[in-house]
């Protein structure tokens, strides 16, 4: 019976995991996709908070195929951390004078989630169990 419950809070578990997976990769490929909709406009908003223009593709690439990466379940552990580290830029260079009511109250729940599949990871109907698989 402890066995039962023990699969039971682990299936709930990887459920919740996956959900967040899917969620933060759906967030995170449509704002890559809007950031190429309007590239010249994102990177002059780039150059505008004193980063490169040139950063503007590179976060939106990250955002993009991070976010199909995420939605496949391919690199999460580190796909995750990439988004972490997209967010608190954009807080400490965009969003801080904001407050964080209206400001950056969305990006910290980002990063909550973000932090989490960084550590937990997310097995449920990712690619990266079969490479887990052919490698035992």
């Amino acid at each position: 019976m402890y066995s039962n419950r023990n699969q039971s809070q682990t299936r709930n578990m990887e459920l919740g995991l996956l959900i967040t997976r899917l969620v933060l990769g759906a967030i995170f490929l449509i704002h890559g996709i809007t950031k190429f909709q309007g590239m010249e406009d994102t990177q002059s908003y780039f150059i505008s908070l004193g980063l490169p223009g040139s950063m503007a593709t590179i976060v939106g690439l990250v955002e993009f195929f991070g976010g199909v990466f995420l939605i496949i379940g391919l690199f999460t552990r580190i796909v995750s951390l990439l988004f972490v580290a997209i967010l608190f830029v954009a807080i400490f260079t965009a969003k801080a004078e904001s407050g964080f009511i209206g400001g950056y109250e969305l990006d910290v729940a980002l990063i909550g989630m973000g932090i989490t599949l960084a550590v937990a990871g997310s097995r449920y109907v990712a690619v990266d169990r079969l490479f887990r698989r052919n490698r035992r």
